[in-house]
């Protein structure tokens, strides 16, 4: 039996034997998804329990360096993994901006004392981490950050707001971009910064959206200290470590257009509207448009497969990272319409049991976020235009 058939073996069973009953069903809603943190929200106690069970694995990162708490486990090894998660039905167990975004920069640019202090309980789910990034002028325009860093020798002191700080009012730490310089260019004197959400001087304010829901705050900073030990790479050379971050935001949201559920679009369709005498749609116009989004959709998880695949053995996606966020997200929002004239008029509902608490409905109007979120549209394709494509500025 050769190693790769040796782990499925032993990840197959430790699976069966570990993962519960209940992890072992579709999430639902972002309810179900474990974010982790000091003060864990949990749709069902066995959400800690996987989570925990993963973490002594290392397989809640499961190709992260055991160093550092990961699984250690190489890119075929963690396919593997993922496939006997898949065949029983498992959740992941833990899914967090620790994971998806800060880990990657940090093993990239951070030092020693510093992986060894914030990854470990990435993996193991006890710090949440929130994204410090957009600011009221400083949105798509990213590098005209205000937000400034002022030297106090073995600190500094932080002032300026945030927006769009998706869950910092849930988070317990910030990666934060701040400015400790205002001489050069505006890429210039940008610094990465970590620190505490409990710090003196930090405070945040839930936006509402048009969903009814709360995910995104503002974050103020007054005179908040931040020790220097919590700077990431060189002082004013955190636009590089901003950029490579970026890269990771726009991988994560892309996985939205991959994004299904227990049935597909085809089989809720042919359930809700009826087959003709050869077992087809009913809605031919439907029909249609549902059998190119669901070939668009298995196209873009392919091609998503296999780049990140080839991407993880160098640096990551890099600027193509923009071409699967621009086409990830325009697939979701397609799903997310088709879903309405699928579900008819029982998708509008918009509270109580018989509409599942407006679940379609309020995904539909948070799916029109996604293509503005992490960098617009816009800016994704004026990113593949320069750095993928090589075309000249207009």
């Amino acid at each position: 039996m050769s190693d790769l058939n040796t782990f499925r073996t032993e990840a197959r069973a430790w699976l069966e034997a570990n993962c519960p009953e209940s992890m072992r069903v579709p999430i639902r809603s972002f309810e179900d998804i474990y974010n982790g943190g000091r003060n864990p929200e949990m749709s069902h106690p066995d959400q800690k329990v996987w989570c925990d069970r993963m973490a002594e694995r290392g397989w809640t990162v499961p190709e992260w360096p055991k160093a550092y708490g990961g699984g250690g486990l190489n890119k075929e090894e963690a396919k593997v993994l993922r496939e006997e998660m898949a065949r029983i039905g498992a959740r992941p167990a833990l899914d967090s901006f620790g994971i998806s975004m800060l880990g990657p920069a940090l093993l990239k640019f951070g030092n020693e004392e510093q992986k060894l202090e914030h990854l470990p309980p990435i993996v193991r789910g006890e710090i949440r981490w929130c994204q410090g990034y957009s600011e009221p002028n400083a949105g798509s325009d990213l590098a005209s950050l205000a937000t400034r860093a002022e030297d106090k020798g073995d600190h500094y002191i932080v002032n300026g707001q945030k927006i769009w700080t998706s869950y910092a009012n849930k988070a317990d730490w910030i990666f934060c971009l701040v400015r400790t310089d205002n001489t050069g260019s505006k890429h210039e004197g940008i610094s990465f910064v970590l620190f505490d959400m409990a710090t003196p001087g930090v405070t945040t304010r839930p936006i509402k959206l048009i969903s009814g829901s709360s995910p995104f705050c503002e974050t103020f900073f007054d005179d908040v200290p931040v020790l220097k030990k919590n700077l990431v790479g060189e002082e004013g050379k955190g636009w590089t470590i901003a950029k490579y971050l970026l890269t990771h935001e726009r991988e994560m949201i892309s996985s939205f257009g991959a994004a299904g559920g227990k049935k597909t679009l085809g089989q809720r369709a042919a359930e809700n509207m009826g087959t003709d005498a050869s077992g087809r749609l009913r809605a031919g116009t439907l029909r249609s448009v549902i059998a190119q989004y669901q070939l668009d959709t298995l196209a873009f998880a392919a091609t998503m497969e296999k780049v990140t695949a080839e991407a993880k053995a160098g640096q990551g996606l890099g600027p193509a990272s923009s071409i699967f966020k621009y086409y990830g997200t325009e697939l979701n929002k397609r799903r997310n319409e088709l879903l309405l004239s699928v579900e008819g008029e029982s998708a509008l509902g918009w509270s109580g049991e018989e509409y599942n608490e407006g679940e379609i409905a309020r995904a539909w109007l948070r799916s029109k976020g996604n293509s503005i979120e992490g960098g617009t549209s816009e800016v994704q394709l004026n990113i593949v235009a320069k750095r993928v494509l090589g075309l000249p500025d207009a």
